[in-house]
């Protein structure tokens, strides 16, 4: 049986759709060194039958309290697979938007800090200025600015509210960072850094 050292690492992005998480999680499982396994929202999503989309990427505004309750759990699911993982010995990638944006207060974000406790988890805050998220969501066939000229609200919405309460080890800005720049950043946090704590202070819900 293989024997097992250590958890693996864990990686965390969390930003708003558009931000480039993404294009970081490939460079990620291309680039560093061992086995980067990948999980995240997207993943989830293709999992979950049609009638309870969008599930795990429910966009903030309250709109589907209705589905509220299966992304408690969905969420559950995806972290506690990650834990699976990671106690398994195999690191993880996670690319997330989370929020609390919901019709009542879910506390998402604390409960999943809570199931990883104990785990070598690394939170990385994928920042993007809203210009760069509207740009890029016309390049790719999302709707585009209202007929008046403004952002759309649930794409505001994410904006104010994917980086609350903005507790992170490590902040990246993908509209002046290329994916591998950002990368980089990552595996100059994880060897040379200190031990990430951004996630024991969001369980704790340290927030000041």
């Amino acid at each position: 049986m293989l024997k097992i050292d250590k958890p693996g690492k864990i990686i965390i992005l969390n930003g708003t759709p558009r931000s480039g998480k993404s294009s970081i999680v490939a460079v990620i499982q291309n680039t560093f060194e061992g086995v980067w396994m990948n999980v995240g929202v997207d993943r989830f999503m293709t999992m979950t039958p049609e009638k309870y989309q969008p599930g795990i990427g429910l966009r903030p505004g309250g709109e589907r309290p209705d589905l509220e309750p299966l992304v408690t759990i969905m969420y559950r699911a995806m972290y506690e697979t990650i834990a699976i993982y990671s106690r398994l010995g195999l690191n993880v990638v996670v690319d997330v938007g989370h929020h609390e944006g919901y019709s009542v207060s879910l506390e998402i974000l604390s409960n999943c800090a809570r199931i990883l406790n104990g785990l070598p988890v690394l939170f990385v805050g994928v920042r993007c200025p809203i210009e760069i998220i509207m740009e890029r969501r016309l390049k790719t066939g999302y709707v585009g600015y209202t007929a008046e000229g403004n952002v759309p609200k649930p794409v505001s919405l994410w904006q104010q509210l994917v980086h609350v309460p903005g507790i992170y080890d490590l902040e990246v800005d993908t509209s002046v960072l290329t994916s591998d720049e950002c990368a980089k950043l990552i595996h100059q946090r994880l060897e040379d850094g200190p031990p990430p704590t951004a996630f024991q202070k969001i369980e704790r819900r340290e927030f000041n």
